[in-house]
C-alpha cells in the first residue's frame, strides 16, 4: 500500500506547533517532502535522530553558505535537459520532483519555480545521445526518475534502447528506501526492467542510501524485486555531519549493503551547496571516518571510493596525512583521468577549492551559449548565472 505524502510542514503531527511555526520560514525557501512510511522510521524522542535530520527542515538551512550549483552543472548542458561532462556518459534530467527531498540535496536549485532544468520532452537529449556514439551509458536523474509514472519511464527507456551504442542505463533514485512499495507493488516497473535489462545491456539502479536504518524489511523486499527483474544495484552517499559521520554507523552501512547484494560505489564529500552548512565536515574528518569504517568491513565493502564531485571532475581522495592531501582525478572533464595531485590541506579545508594552489590543476569550464525567453542567445556559466550565486539566492 502506497504511503501518503506530505509537502506541508503543518501536516507532520510529530512536530510541536512551535516547531512547525519556526520551520515554516525554511520551507518557504527550500522544498519539503516526506511520506508516512519514512516518518515512521524516525526516532521522534531524539531531536538529533539522523533520519530526522535527513528529511525534516532545520533553521540552520537559512545560514549564509555555499551556492546553488556548487559543481557548476550548468556548464555541462549540451542541449536542454541533457548534460555531457565525461566522454562516455550523458545525463538526462527527467524529473523535477524528488521522492524524498533530502535536506542536503546538491540540486536544491532544481526544485525552485524559476529553474527549468528537468524536461518533460527529452527528445533533444535523446537526439544528442544518438548522434554521439562515444556515449555508452546514460544516467536518468533529476529529481528522482522513479517519481515519474512507469508509463513515462517506459517511453524514455524504450527510446534509449533504440540507440545501439547505449549499453548501460542508470536510474538515480532514493525510492528503494524512501518508498520501497513504489518498487515491489508496481509489476509494470519490474516488467519494464526485466524487458530492457539484458545480459549485454544492463539497467543499474543508483541508490542513495545514507544510513543503515534506512535498510528495512520493506526496502530489502524492493532490492530483491529489482534483482529478480535483472537490475544491478549500487549505492552512493555523501558523508554528512550528524547523519553518518561515525565509523561504526558507516561501517554498518557498508556491511548491510554488501549483505543485501548492493555494491558500495561512492562516498562523497558534501558539496558546498546553499543551506548545507550544518552537514559540513572537513576533508581530514571525512577521510578518517571513511578509512575507519572500511577497516570494520570486508573486502566487498572496501570497494567504495571517496570522491569530490567537483566542477573539474570526480576527484578521489587517496589520503590526507600530515597536512597534505593526496588526490587523483578519478574522472576529469578534460580527459586527464588518473592525474595525481599533492596539495597542502589546512585543517578547516572542506572542498577542493579550499586547498591552496588547487587552481594549478584545472581551469573553469567555458561559458555555454543558451537561448533566452526572447529567442536571443546569451553566455551563461554557473559562476555568472545569478540563480547559482549564493550572494543572490532568490534571483
Amino acid at each position: 500500500m502506497q504511503p501518503r505524502y506530505h509537502t506541508n510542514i503543518d501536516q507532520i503531527p510529530q512536530l510541536t506547533e512551535q516547531e512547525r511555526a519556526v520551520l515554516r520560514e525554511v520551507t518557504e525557501k527550500y522544498v519539503f517532502r516526506a511520506n508516512d512510511y519514512y516518518l515512521r522510521l524516525i526516532d521522534w524522542s531524539n531531536p538529533d535522530d539522523p533520519l530526522r535530520r535527513l528529511i525534516i527542515p532545520s533553521t540552520s538551512e537559512l545560514a549564509e553558505y555555499g551556492s546553488w550549483d556548487a559543481s557548476e552543472e550548468s556548464a555541462n548542458y549540451v542541449v536542454d535537459g541533457c548534460q555531457h561532462k565525461y566522454k562516455t556518459t550523458a545525463l538526462l534530467v527527467v524529473s523535477e520532483v524528488c521522492g524524498a527531498y533530502c535536506r542536503f540535496c546538491f540540486r536544491k536549485r532544481l526544485f525552485r519555480a524559476d529553474v527549468k532544468e528537468a524536461m518533460s520532452d527529452v527528445s533533444e537529449g535523446l537526439a544528442y545521445i544518438a548522434n554521439h556514439p562515444q556515449i555508452n551509458n546514460v544516467l536518468l536523474t533529476g529529481g528522482d526518475p522513479l517519481t515519474l509514472a512507469t508509463k513515462k519511464l517506459r517511453t524514455i527507456i524504450e527510446q534509449l534502447r533504440t540507440i545501439d551504442h547505449v549499453k548501460i542505463i542508470r536510474i538515480g533514485s532514493k525510492m528503494p528506501v524512501f518508498n520501497p512499495m513504489r518498487i515491489y507493488e508496481d509489476p509494470e516497473l519490474l516488467r519494464l526492467i526485466r524487458e530492457y535489462s539484458s545480459a549485454e545491456k544492463r539497467i543499474y539502479i543508483m541508490m542513495n542510501i545514507n544510513h543503515p536504518r534506512e535498510i528495512t524489511q520493506e526496502s530489502k523486499k524492493g532490492f530483491t524485486s529489482l534483482h529478480e527483474a535483472g537490475a544491478i544495484l549500487v549505492n552512493q552517499t555523501p558523508v554528512l555531519k550528524g547523519i553518518n559521520d561515525d565509523p561504526i554507523v558507516l561501517g554498518e552501512l557498508l556491511d548491510k549493503l554488501s549483505w543485501a547484494g548492493v555494491t558500495p560505489y561512492y562516498f562523497f564529500v558534501n558539496r558546498p551547496v546553499a543551506g548545507n552548512m550544518s552537514f559540513v565536515l572537513t576533508l581530514e574528518e571525512v577521510y578518517r571516518i571513511v578509512e575507519e569504517a572500511k577497516a570494520r568491513t570486508s573486502g566487498l565493502g572496501k570497494r567504495v571510493k571517496l570522491c569530490m564531485s567537483h566542477t573539474s571532475g570526480k576527484i578521489e581522495i587517496l589520503a590526507i596525512e600530515n597536512g597534505k592531501a593526496y588526490l587523483k582525478y578519478h574522472q576529469s572533464r578534460t580527459g586527464e583521468d588518473g592525474k595525481f595531485m599533492i596539495l597542502d590541506c589546512p585543517k578547516d579545508a572542506a572542498w577542493f577549492d579550499d586547498l591552496p594552489n588547487n587552481e594549478i590543476y584545472w581551469e573553469r569550464p567555458a561559458k555555454r551559449r543558451t537561448s533566452t525567453d526572447d529567442g536571443t542567445e546569451s553566455s551563461v556559466s554557473a559562476s555568472s548565472n545569478p540563480r547559482c550565486n549564493a550572494d543572490n539566492p532568490e534571483a
